[in-house]
């Protein structure tokens, strides 16, 4: 099989569109890790991401009949562009199926570079069904977005060039990883022709397919996938591209959300450019590789696998970037309503820098206060905080991995509600597009009270909303039976500490406290 695809890659028609892309030195991590890091910089194609290689490798190497019909594909970003450009490129008829989520931007896009496009579903699988119905009913050939062997061989021109432009020894090539069409091309040349240099996968940790697959040895579906790295947000590894990945991929890696922001910093740091964040999954993962196995001296390698992030989504980003780095951490600190206790508290914190604070009178007994405060990284500089606070009988709460502190709460400091409300809270995911909130305000048809609603668009094609409901007991199995049928991804949050101290009722904060 390796031989196979070793004479594919070195015979891909890629370079009619693509470039072959810089291998850049990156000072600034290089010195803060004291290794020689290295990103392949395949934001800077003309589609400004790596997918242009294997589709136009595809579609270049397709029969005159097959020509002539023309080609579909399935997609809500850079597969799409890549698509239409190569056919644009090869002088055939392209049609796009995307969700009618895809964020405007991409959608003029695809139809700049002459492709017609077709909006179907909320999600990347209900158009990639409707785009296959479409293909057998008008006979035109699929570009698969990664589980195709011609596109899995024009992804792997990277790997050859990586070679080519780096001719000495390297310790590992970080690689991100969504279907696995790129990793199975670049783990395919680069272990036939430097076997010792190991093939890391990065994936987000709320879409791990190949590290899930990995793990039981066989492909797996996951129930749902996190969209903030929405380029690599796939259910299931490829199954061509698993076979590969099973035998030449050495280790993956999972990071969260935090991690990919610190990670879109670095890059821009070192580079002034701005990655997306699928782009910036590998640096995410050689950052953690090398904290975890404490390497350095080694010539490490990521590929910076695009570029096209929707600007409104920099604020998101920037916001959880110093919780990424380590830099930040969120308390929640209890302390009592009484004369004094509130300068008590800041004099304990000292010269420390706040990057937050968040305080309420709400009663007469104990007040709670949401402060973040910038960190050195040094878990024993954080550990020393809470001894100190709690020396001066001050309880405290570290939520700097609470999602739900993060992503809603420390915007409602203040809003608790009266105790006999007795709510449920549920954290969930809404398509942005029209109609999506009165599509789940109209499935309630008015038989459950709302008693608190707080919703953020992060730029994305999702947006988290968190929402309280007055539920009967009897009537719950119910509520949950109607967000399977809508279909969005939820979370019961009810007994969400960070909830229960700043917006819960006064029952439940009283039972934290």
């Amino acid at each position: 099989m390796i031989h196979q695809y070793l004479e594919r890659i070195l015979r891909a028609k890629v370079y009619d569109v693509a470039i072959e892309s810089p291998l850049d030195y990156a000072p600034a991590l290089s010195k803060r890790f004291n290794n020689r890091i290295y990103f392949k910089r395949e934001d800077l194609q003309p589609v400004f991401s790596f997918k242009l290689r294997g589709a136009y490798n595809k579609m270049a190497l397709l029969n005159e009949r097959e020509r002539q019909h023309g080609v579909i594909a399935a997609s809500a970003g850079n597969h799409a562009q890549g698509v239409a450009l190569s056919a644009h490129k090869l002088g055939l008829k392209s049609l796009i199926v995307m969700p009618l989520t895809t964020p405007e931007i991409k959608i003029s896009s695809v139809k700049a570079r002459g492709a017609e496009a077709i909006l179907f579903g909320d999600s990347y699988d209900e158009a990639y069904q409707h785009a296959l119905q479409i293909a057998d009913e008008k006979n035109l050939t699929f570009v698969h977005p990664y589980d195709d062997p011609d596109v899995i061989a024009g992804q792997g021109t990277i790997g050859m060039e990586i070679l080519h432009q780096h001719n000495q020894h390297i310790d590992a090539i970080f690689v991100p990883v969504g279907g696995g069409g790129l990793i199975a091309g670049i783990a395919a040349y680069v272990k036939f022709v430097r076997p010792e240099t190991q093939i890391i996968a990065v994936e987000p940790n709320d879409a791990d397919c190949l590290n899930q697959a990995m793990l039981a040895d066989a492909r797996v579906s996951l129930p749902q996938v996190g969209l903030f790295a929405d380029g690599v947000a796939v259910k299931q590894i490829g199954r061509e591209t698993f076979k590969l990945a099973q035998q030449f991929v050495d280790k993956t890696i999972v990071v969260n959300t935090d991690e990919i922001c610190a990670a879109i910093k670095d890059i821009f740091d070192d580079t002034r450019s701005v990655a997306e964040p699928a782009g910036a999954l590998a640096v995410a993962g050689l950052k953690k590789y090398i904290e975890q196995s404490n390497v350095d001296g080694q010539t490490l390698i990521a590929i910076e696998s695009g570029a096209n992030i929707n600007f409104d989504r920099l604020r998101y980003v920037a916001e959880r970037t110093q919780v990424g780095e380590h830099r930040e951490i969120l308390l929640a600190v209890t302390i009592p309503e009484q004369p004094g206790s509130f300068l008590n508290f800041c004099q304990l914190l000292g010269n420390r820098s706040i990057t937050e604070f968040n305080y309420r009178y709400f009663d007469d007994s104990a007040a709670q206060v949401f402060v973040g405060l910038s960190s050195s990284g040094i878990d024993a500089e954080t550990q020393q905080l809470k001894n100190e606070l709690e020396e001066k009988t001050f309880q405290v709460f570290d939520m700097t991995s609470d999602e739900l502190a993060k992503d809603h709460i420390r915007y409602m400091v203040g809003g608790h509600a009266p105790q006999q409300l007795n709510e449920v809270v549920y954290s969930l995911q809404f398509p942005e597009r029209p109609g999506a909130l009165l599509k789940f305000l109209t499935s309630l048809n008015s038989r459950w009270n709302i008693s608190m609603f707080h919703y953020r668009n992060h730029g994305a094609a999702f947006g988290k909303v968190l929402i309280g409901l007055v539920i009967p007991r009897h009537e719950r199995k119910q509520f949950k039976g109607t967000l399977e049928t809508l279909g969005f991804a939820y979370q019961e949050e009810t007994h969400n500490q960070a909830y229960r101290l700043f917006v819960g009722g006064r029952e439940s904060m009283k039972k934290t406290v």
